[in-house]
C-alpha cells in the first residue's frame, strides 16, 4: 500500500512534468502559417516569396508557406475552405466571413482614360463618364470583381451598364492584346505606379498625344454605399512621366489589397506574425520596393473587414506578455501540484493508519509504565522496562521517518519519554537509598518485557 501511494505521487508529478514541458515547447516552437497568392509570377507573389525568405534566414518565431493560386479570388477561396492559414486579397472580393485584416498589402486606384490608339477614327469626344453610353470599355484585368466595380460606377454615374459593352484583357502582354482591339476607353485597377496600368497607357495612345483620364465624380456617394471602397485623388503628374501623367488631380476610388487572416488562427501568432512584417520592411525595400506599401489595417470595430485581434493587440499596443498570457495556467498548474501534494498526503495518512494506531498504543504503554516505576523496587525490573522504552523509541522514529507520525506527535513522545527517564532515575535513587526497605524484599511485579499494546 506504501509503494502504491509513492508511485502514484510519483507518476502524478512525472504527467505533470511532462505536461509542462510539452506546452513550453510547443508554445516557443516555430509556427508555420500557409499564404495564399496569386497569380503565379505576378508581383504579389514575388513580394511573398521575399517575405517567406526573410522569415526563414531570420529564424523568426512564425514562418510562411506559399500556396500559389489563379488570383485574389482564388485565394480567397482557399482561406474559406481552411486551406489557408492567411491569404493576400483584394477588400471588395466576397471574403468569407471569418476573413480578418491583418495588413494592408498595398493600394489600389481606379484608373480610367480615353483611349486615343494609331488608326483610331475620331469619333464624339468622351470627357466624362456620363459620356461612355454607347461605347465600349475595356477592363484590365480578368476578375468579375473589376467588372462589377466598372458597373457600380457608371450606375451611380447615371450611365445604365447595359448600354456600354465591356471587354476584359488579361495582364499580360497588354500591347498585343489591345493591338487589334477598337475600345473607347479603359478601366486599370491597380497601384498608381503600376507597370501593367502604364503599358496599358502607352498602347492605347497615339504618339505624341496625352490620353484623357475621367473623373470619378460619384466617388463619394461609392464610397459611402460601399465602405471597402474610398473617395481619393491621383495627383497631377503621378502616373509617371509625361506624355502619360494628367496635368490636373483626378477624383477617382481606392480599393486595398489586404493580408488576411483566418479568425481561429492564434492571435498571438498573429501578433508575431504581424510584427515580423513590419521589421523588415526596411530590410527588403532596396530589393522589393514594393514591400513599402504594407501599412498597418483600420483596428476600428466600425471597419468594413474587421482586423484580427492579433494584428489589433501590435498595431494598439495592447499585446500581452508571456506572464500576463499564460498566468492562468501557471496558477492552475501551481494549484494542480498542491492538489497533488495535498493527496499524496491523504493517501500517505490513510494507509499508514494502522502503524499509526500501533505507535499510538506503544506511547500509551509508555505512560502507564511511568507509573508502575514509581512503585518498582527492583533495579532489575527497571533495567527491563529501560529496555522495552528503548524499543518504543525506536518504533516512534521509524514511524516518524515514514510519516505515519507527525512532528507535533513526536513532540509530545519526547515529553513522555522524558518522564519515564526521569522518574526511573528517581526510583533507583531512591532504592539505594533505602537498602532495608520492607518492600524491598517483596516480589516485584511482573513484567511484560516488549508487550505491545493491541493495535
Amino acid at each position: 500500500m506504501k509503494r502504491t501511494s509513492v508511485v502514484a505521487v510519483t507518476m502524478g508529478g512525472l504527467l505533470f512534468g511532462v505536461a509542462l514541458v510539452g506546452f513550453l515547447f510547443f508554445s516557443f516552437s516555430p509556427a508555420t502559417l500557409r499564404i495564399a497568392v496569386g497569380p503565379p509570377g505576378s508581383d504579389d507573389v514575388k513580394v511573398i516569396q521575399s517575405i517567406t525568405q526573410a522569415f526563414t534566414r531570420e529564424r523568426h518565431y512564425v514562418r510562411l508557406r506559399p500556396i500559389l493560386t489563379e488570383g485574389a479570388a482564388e485565394s480567397a477561396a482557399e482561406l474559406g475552405a481552411g486551406k489557408a492559414d492567411l491569404a493576400v486579397v483584394r477588400a471588395d472580393l466576397n471574403l468569407p466571413e471569418e476573413a480578418q485584416s491583418v495588413a494592408v498589402f498595398r493600394k489600389n486606384l481606379v484608373i480610367m482614360w480615353v483611349t486615343n490608339a494609331p488608326g483610331q477614327k475620331a469619333t464624339k469626344p468622351i470627357k466624362t463618364i456620363q459620356d461612355l453610353a454607347g461605347h465600349r470599355i475595356g477592363v484590365i484585368g480578368k476578375m468579375e470583381a473589376n467588372v462589377q466595380l466598372l458597373k457600380t460606377i457608371l450606375s451611380e454615374s447615371g450611365v445604365v451598364p447595359e448600354k456600354v459593352e465591356i471587354m476584359q484583357f488579361g495582364t499580360t502582354d497588354i500591347t498585343n492584346a489591345l493591338r487589334n482591339q477598337k475600345v473607347d476607353a479603359m478601366m486599370a485597377v491597380g497601384p498608381v505606379d503600376s507597370r501593367i496600368t502604364s503599358e496599358a497607357i502607352s498602347a492605347t495612345t497615339r504618339k505624341g498625344t496625352v490620353p484623357t483620364f475621367l473623373d470619378i465624380s460619384a466617388a463619394e456617394i461609392i464610397a459611402r454605399k460601399h465602405p471597402v471602397y474610398e473617395s481619393t485623388q491621383i495627383a497631377a503628374g503621378a502616373l509617371g512621366a509625361n506624355p502619360q501623367s494628367p496635368d490636373d488631380d483626378i477624383t477617382t476610388l481606392g480599393v486595398n489589397h489586404l493580408i488576411v487572416a483566418r479568425k481561429a488562427v492564434s492571435a498571438t501568432t498573429i501578433t508575431a506574425f504581424t510584427k515580423q512584417l513590419f521589421a523588415i520592411r526596411h530590410a527588403l525595400q532596396s530589393e522589393f520596393p514594393d514591400v513599402t506599401k504594407i501599412e498597418v489595417p483600420d483596428t476600428d470595430k466600425a471597419a468594413p473587414i474587421p482586423a484580427h485581434a492579433g494584428a489589433a493587440a501590435y498595431i494598439d499596443g495592447t499585446e500581452r506578455t508571456f506572464l500576463e498570457r499564460y498566468s492562468d495556467f501557471m496558477w492552475l498548474g501551481i494549484m494542480l501540484l498542491s492538489g497533488l501534494a495535498s493527496a499524496g498526503a491523504a493517501l500517505r495518512s490513510y494507509f499508514k493508519r494502522g502503524e499509526r494506531a500501533h505507535n499510538t498504543a506503544l506511547r500509551n504503554r509508555l505512560v502507564d509504565m511511568i507509573a508502575t516505576v514509581r512503585d518498582s523496587v527492583s533495579i532489575e525490573e527497571l533495567d527491563r522496562m529501560q529496555k522495552e522504552a528503548d524499543t518504543i523509541l525506536r518504533n516512534t522514529l521509524s514511524c516518524f521517518e515514514n510519516g505515519a507520525v507527525e512532528e507535533d506527535t513526536l513532540s509530545a513522545f519526547t515529553i513522555a519519554l522524558e518522564q519515564f527517564h526521569d522518574a526511573v532515575a528517581d526510583r533507583k535513587a531512591w532504592i539505594a537509598n533505602n537498602p532495608y526497605s520492607p518492600r524491598r524484599s517483596s516480589k516485584p511485579a511482573a513484567v511484560n518485557v516488549g508487550a505491545e499494546a493491541p493495535s
